[in-house]
C-alpha cells in the first residue's frame, strides 16, 4: 500500500532528484509523483522492483500449477507424448 505521505510533485522531484533517489534506496518504499495535482508516476528502487517481479513470477507459477491440477481433476489433462506429437505435426517438425 502506498503511504499518503510519500506523494510529491514532479517539479519537487526534478529539483531534488538526488535526495529522492537516496530516500528510495534507504526506505525501499515507493513514492508517487504528481503532475497537475494528479498521481502520474510511481518510483521505486531497483532492488524492491526486482523483488516484486520475483514474487509475481512465483504467484503466476502457482496459479498455473493450480489450473493444471484442476484440469487434471476434471479429466482435461492430456498425455504428454500425444501433445508433443500434435505440436510436431502442427509446426511441421521432422522426427
Amino acid at each position: 500500500m502506498l503511504d499518503a505521505r510519500e506523494i510529491y510533485s514532479l517539479s519537487d522531484f526534478q529539483r531534488n532528484a538526488k535526495q529522492f533517489i537516496e530516500q528510495l534506496q534507504e526506505s525501499h518504499k515507493p513514492i508517487v509523483l504528481t503532475v497537475n495535482g494528479k498521481a502520474s508516476v510511481i518510483l521505486q528502487d531497483a532492488a524492491s522492483y526486482q523483488e516484486l517481479l520475483d514474487e509475481l513470477t512465483v504467484f503466476r507459477s502457482a496459479a498455473m500449477i493450480r489450473q493444471g491440477m484442476a484440469e487434471a481433476e476434471t479429466g482435461q489433462d492430456r498425455d504428454v507424448v500425444e501433445a508433443l506429437e500434435e505440436l510436431r505435426l502442427k509446426h511441421d517438425i521432422p522426427r
